[in-house]
């Protein structure tokens, strides 16, 4: 029996912030649980709202989807939503694209068409709303 102590392979800095290996932490993992509990309600509430605009006429609509807390529950879906699916694609896109080049582009194109997607669909719930 030995009186040392088990010597771990982490660095001391290491242990300190619970870094693995790879020198980073687990925030995508965590950003993307996070946003999967969230998009639970937002998703039911945001069908149940175009569920509720089914056979309503054009004023009727935009009367519903322009009042404030309709426009804060799809504002929170659609955010939600759109940062989930990058960070989705992100890890995707790591695990599976071994050219650094062709990586670096398909990363850029996820942000973009994240970015492009949340954008216009937060630009056109704030249109209904404030009437622009």
């Amino acid at each position: 029996m030995s009186d040392r102590a088990p010597q771990s392979i982490r660095t001391p800095l290491g242990r300190v912030r619970y870094l693995g290996s790879a020198r980073s932490g687990t925030k995508a993992f965590w950003r993307q649980r996070m946003t999967a509990v969230a998009n639970v309600p937002l998703t039911i509430a945001a069908i149940v709202i175009v569920m509720s605009l089914l056979g309503r006429n054009h004023a009727a609509v935009v009367q519903i989807l322009g009042s404030t807390p309709v426009a804060i529950i799809m504002l929170l879906f659609i955010l939600s939503s759109v940062y989930h699916m990058r960070i989705g694609m992100q890890v995707i896109i790591e695990d599976y694209v071994h050219d650094d080049l062709l990586k670096f582009i398909a990363l850029m194109g996820n942000t973009f068409f994240s970015v492009a997607v949340g954008l216009a669909a937060v630009f056109a719930i704030l249109k209904l709303s404030f009437g622009l």
